[in-house]
């Protein structure tokens, strides 16, 4: 495993950033926390994306797909000597129609030089982070 220069804190930081953009529609702030070659996958959807341009695609979609997305009530397992950390949280979308959809997620974030190297989602309930 690749080691990782940030601290446990700094590692929370760097999620916390990254979800505040997800949660911003900012991608511009999200594309800043993952490494060019980033691999994002959706594990238990069976989606594995390995290029920006498929990640934008996937935010882009996500966004237009809901009024808004809202991450939160986060828990925190760092591993700073790993260079990785998992965190658990809780997802409400809007959607369009204006109804809540809730979920409980669980994402495992590889690190290396203080960016995102991987990011393994597992979703509760339907894929919202389609491919199509």
């Amino acid at each position: 495993m690749p080691s990782s220069p940030l601290t446990s804190e700094d590692q929370i930081a760097l999620v916390e950033r990254y979800f505040r953009a997800v949660d911003a529609e900012d991608l511009a702030g999200v594309l800043a926390t993952l490494q060019d070659r980033c691999i994002f996958s959706v594990e238990n959807h069976g989606v594995t994306l390995t290029t920006q341009d498929d990640i934008t695609a996937m935010f882009h979609r996500l966004w237009s797909n809901h009024r808004a997305v809202r991450h939160h009530t986060f828990r925190f397992v760092p591993d700073p000597m790993g260079g990785r950390i998992a965190a658990q949280f809780q997802v409400e979308n809007i959607e369009l129609d204006g109804s809540l959809t809730r979920k409980s997620n669980c994402n495992i974030f590889d690190i290396e030089g203080g960016r995102f190297s991987k990011i393994a989602v597992y979703m509760a309930g339907p894929n919202t982070l389609d491919r199509h």
